[in-house]
């Protein structure tokens, strides 16, 4: 009797274990990002999220990262990758090449928008949109014209610049300005944020509300899998210690997900339109 007790408890252990372990017969799913900071930083800021849908939609979910933009959302219209986390520009591109769908936005301090922002050193004489005419200005991505877009609807025309430079990431964009490289440049709310903190760098200007970072899956995801995935993202909790690890490796201001729609890119759609050639 012990015997068939201990084997039949073994056999519940092991049933336990394959519903919560992905099945090895279960195609992998592989999740991309836009590159907003240098390979092993992306990979730390993401594995977490993986390996939390690994655990949620119970199927083995690997990173396979972009270089930039371009790339990224590429990936996603081509189905290359099966979810991503997107910049706006980088959704819209993928959407309009290969109906890529969204899943959530991100939500930063509680609010659902994001913000980008002009900034200087914190000892720089420029004070305003117009004094950046004749001084060097750094962007990110060539490919991010939302950046471009902001300066221009701030005030500044790009010709009127000294000059302008691409150089990738939002880290080298913040390095570059700290350092003197550049007089001043382009940075998302929460990277502003951070060096801000610092002492290190001033905001000169902050862009109106505009619809944030998003997640979305290529149109190879089928509806139940991705409504899987929505429910996996939205019931991310910062209350959860677990959760929050998920949410704030992600990035440290992030609070959570929230539902959106396509609709809400449209201002981005508006405002890039002159820029995307």
């Amino acid at each position: 009797m012990r015997r068939w007790i201990t084997a039949a408890g073994a056999a519940m252990v092991l049933a336990g274990t394959a519903l919560t372990s992905p099945a090895a017969d279960v195609p992998e799913l592989y999740l991309g990002s836009v590159a907003m900071d240098i390979p092993s930083a992306m990979y730390r800021r993401l594995k977490p999220l993986a390996d939390y849908l690994t655990r949620e939609l119970g199927r083995p979910v690997q990173l396979r990262l972009s270089s930039d933009l371009t790339r990224a959302s590429n990936e996603v219209a081509a189905g290359a990758v099966d979810i991503a986390y997107l910049t706006p520009v980088a959704y819209i591109k993928a959407q309009s090449a290969g109906q890529a769908r969204l899943l959530v936005k991100c939500v930063t301090a509680g609010q659902g928008s994001l913000h980008l922002m002009i900034v200087t050193r914190s000892n720089s004489p420029i004070r305003s949109v117009a004094d950046l005419a004749g001084k060097s200005f750094a962007f990110g991505d060539p490919a991010a014209i939302l950046q471009r877009a902001v300066v221009v609807n701030a005030g500044m025309p790009l010709e009127k610049l000294g000059s302008y430079k691409f150089i990738g990431h939002y880290d080298n964009i913040a390095r570059g300005i700290a350092s003197g490289e550049f007089d001043a440049g382009i940075l998302k709310d929460t990277t502003a944020a951070q060096w801000v903190k610092r002492g290190e760098l001033r905001v000169v200007h902050t862009s109106p509300g505009l619809p944030p970072y998003n997640i979305a899956v290529s149109k190879r995801v089928d509806d139940r899998l991705a409504a899987q995935m929505q429910r996996a993202l939205l019931t991310l909790k910062l209350d959860n210690p677990e959760h929050r690890r998920v949410i704030q490796a992600l990035d440290p201001r992030y609070t959570g997900f929230a539902a959106t729609s396509d609709a809400e890119y449209e201002v981005v759609r508006v405002l890039t339109r002159p820029f995307d050639k």
